[in-house]
């Protein structure tokens, strides 16, 4: 099961009498860009206090640690795992009635340098086109004292630099933003009153591995063992040790303290938002919706803290491959589709849920994920285009460029070298906009200033503001079409409708963006800019419509040249731009587009990333969408009932669980503006019990029993007057 904090991930198992604790830490990229996992951990006990009866293994949700107890032989004992929210650190505090020994060890399958087999490269930034015997090199590792010293330092020359080669960037190189380069990462393992004790070598699952071990120095009723955890990049090795050291100092002797601060965290985590359906009993099919859904938040907050965005093939919580697909006899490091590399598509679904959470701490990693890269992006407008604003990719590495596989190979001479050779992927340039929305949310929300956001999100709108312009201009003399407006192509819906004109998708972007922008509080722009926004807003094309069996629906554009994938990106406009939805004009026709588009209808599905649950809850289809997030959030089948996947990426699969938590709340709780609008799209037959997060500093906590709404509380009291209770039963 998982457990975590601050940006640390765990997996907490007992096998054969042992207890096991795979490590994981947000923005540990090695030089192939690979998010590696810290390591294993290995406790066992003399006597053993598994082998006997009475075992429990818990997750304290509430609290946010894992408890593991067990009885054997009149001895009973405990092993409390956690990490510190406030510090890189994990505890393991062991307590028994009776005198024990522990032995506790760290084990690495990165003990020695290897060569990567094909697919495993999948795992990394070099995909299928990795050099021949790519190498994944060994970590160090040894005995400190009575400790185990562990680390990775990248060398000053990673997949960033053939990455800036391939793609004609050399030019910009000493100015852009590598995050790969000298990056260390690492810790230290000890315990109080342990000592080394040698090392030993073995075979885990389809993996060897060496293990360092420490030994309690005698038996006792009361042990802990810590792991100390640090990142950065530096040049001198020495720089990183001090820091470890000096964490290690500052942290060793507070244990108690740090873990009333965790507790107290946790505790405040759960009371900004919730959902409890029918009094939290966890059984059929309603009670496990219910449970997984704060399963999977629990599993968000464990990296609220982080450098890094939470994946969305697996996060933190990756484990052996071969439990995932069998054919994958790989080491616990593997992930399909990147580690350092981010798909957009994919990102925003495990972050928009965290908007009506209230989890704006967590959100924070996303954000400033795409403000690190922000001047890459805009490097390669200026190399490839000559013209202002940022062209952020689909498929984008976590310095800000498209990855070097899927950026192609093989590529015409000719083409232009901005866009990505590939099926999938070219001219898909539109997904940048939705975190631009996540960011003007936060504003509107929270009232927070996010006038260090506002470059971000003017440089998204200025990419095709210049580039549709100078792309019309090398094809003929006039930038606008007959109406004035920008002529989109060409464009992508999505990574579906490829060689598109007119994209409904990214018309909807600009449209949602460019009104919101100019809706902020006065202060956050000039009047030049809103005179810029206003006059580019009246220069964005209109979104297209198309006909089946006589109904009116959203066309995904006005043309496209073919379908690729299977995305439903002419209902984008209702999530998650919010053009159509309930209460608002046009939802005839969007319920109409979901309900006779033959491609919505043969791509409706609730695996993985599929969204069509969100659709169906914004516009009212009450069972519909409780039939499509029911089935989401239904156990996954693996010991632990929020693993889901590996739909189309990996195991856990966090845009499953993402999209699956934005269903959920948009039954519940649909805003528009100041509107509040309630059960939009809930059963009338299921109890549930929410408080969720709206605009304007609001906190909407409901109770709905029988079909009657019997406890409503609003916060401020004054925005009771924009709540709407609809009930709908469709």
């Amino acid at each position: 099961m998982p457990c975590g904090g601050g940006d640390i991930g765990l997996n907490v198992w007992v096998e054969k009498g042992s207890l096991y604790v795979y490590m994981a830490r947000s923005g540990s990229f090695d030089e192939n860009n690979g998010l590696m996992k810290e390591g294993r951990l290995r406790l066992d006990f003399t006597p053993n206090i598994f082998d006997g009866k009475n075992f429990k293994q818990e997750l304290h949700l509430q609290e946010g640690y894992v408890m593991v107890s067990s009885e054997n032989n009149g001895i009973t004992a405990t092993v409390k795992i956690w990490a510190d929210v406030f510090s890189p650190v994990i505890h393991l505090d062991i307590n028994s009635n009776k005198k024990i020994t522990t032995t506790a060890a760290y084990e690495s399958w990165r003990y020695r340098n290897r060569i990567l087999q094909p697919m495993e490269n999948f795992a990394n930034s070099w995909k299928w086109a990795a050099p021949k015997n790519n190498v994944c090199r060994k970590d160090d590792i040894g005995f400190t004292g009575d400790a185990v010293l562990f680390y990775h330092h990248n060398t000053t020359v990673t997949i960033f630099d053939t990455t800036v080669s391939e793609q004609g960037m050399e030019a910009v190189k000493d100015s852009m933003y590598n995050p790969l380069k000298n990056l260390c990462f690492g810790g230290v393992f000890s315990g109080s009153n342990f000592s080394s004790n040698g090392t030993y070598e073995g075979v885990y699952v389809d993996t060897d591995f060496k293990g360092w071990k420490l030994k309690s120095n005698q038996p006792s009723r009361q042990q802990s063992l810590q792991v100390y955890f640090h990142t950065a990049q530096v040049k001198n090795l020495d720089e990183w040790k001090f820091s470890i050291d000096s964490l290690k100092k500052s942290t060793e002797k507070n244990s108690e303290a740090a873990f009333k601060n965790t507790v107290a965290w946790w505790q405040q985590f759960w009371n900004r938002s919730f959902v409890v359906i029918n009094d939290g009993d966890t059984n059929g099919i309603a009670g496990e919706a219910g449970r997984n859904y704060q399963l999977f938040r629990y599993m968000l907050g464990c990296n609220v803290k982080g450098t890094w965005p939470t994946k969305f093939n697996g996060g933190l919580f990756t484990v052996d491959p071969l439990f995932t697909d069998s054919a994958a006899k790989l080491t616990p490091d593997f992930r399909n589709w990147g580690g350092g590399l981010h798909t957009a598509q994919n990102q925003r679904l495990v972050y928009f849920p965290m908007i009506k959470n209230g989890d704006w701490d967590a959100i924070h990693a996303q954000f400033n994920f795409y403000l690190r890269i922000l001047k890459n992006a805009e490097l390669r407008s200026k190399v490839y285009w000559n013209h202002s604003g940022a062209c952020f990719t689909e498929q984008m590495e976590n310095y800000g460029l498209p990855n070097f596989a899927e950026y192609g190979l093989d590529r015409p001479a000719l083409l232009d070298k901005g866009v990505e050779y590939n099926l999938w992927l070219e001219y898909l340039w539109d997904t940048s906009l939705e975190f631009c929305l996540m960011m003007l949310e936060e504003q509107r929300y929270t009232g927070k200033d996010i006038s260090d956001k506002i470059s971000f999100i003017e440089s998204c709108l200025t990419f095709f503001n210049e580039h549709y312009k100078y792309l019309a201009e090398k094809r003929g003399a006039k930038i606008f079409d007959e109406n004035n407006k920008l002529v989109l192509y060409p464009g992508s819906g999505a990574e579906t409708f490829k060689m598109t004109y007119n994209s409904t998708s990214t018309i909807a972007a600009l449209t949602t963006i460019t009104k919101r922008l100019l809706e902020l509080p006065a202060g956050y722009l000039n009047e030049a800019d809103i005179k810029k926004w206003k006059e580019f807003l009246k220069t964005i094309p209109p979104m297209s419509y198309q006909s089946f069996d006589g109904h009116t629906t959203i066309a995904p554009a006005k043309l496209w040249a073919r379908i690729n994938n299977e995305e439903s990106p002419q209902l984008y406009p209702v999530f998650p731009w919010g053009i159509f939805g309930v209460g608002k004009s046009g939802l005839d026709t969007a319920i109409n587009t979901f309900t006779y588009d033959t491609s919505v209808i043969k791509f409706k599905n609730y695996i993985g990333w599929k969204q069509d649950n969100i659709f169906a809850a914004r516009l009212g289809l009450t069972n519909e969408a409780w039939r499509l997030t029911s089935l989401k959030l239904k156990n996954s089948g693996r010991r632990f009932p929020a693993f889901w996947g590996p739909g189309f990426d990996w195991t856990p699969d966090h845009n499953w669980g993402g999209s699956a938590m934005i269903g959920m709340q948009e039954m519940l709780m649909q805003v528009d503006d100041k509107r509040i609008l309630l059960f939009a799209a809930w059963p009338k037959n299921t109890d549930v019990h929410f408080k969720l997060n709206a605009p304007y500093n609001t906190t909407v906590e409901a109770e709905l029993k029988h079909g009657v709404v019997t406890f409503l509380k609003v916060v401020p009291e004054i925005r009771r007057k924009d709540v709407e209770v609809l009930l709908n039963n469709l």
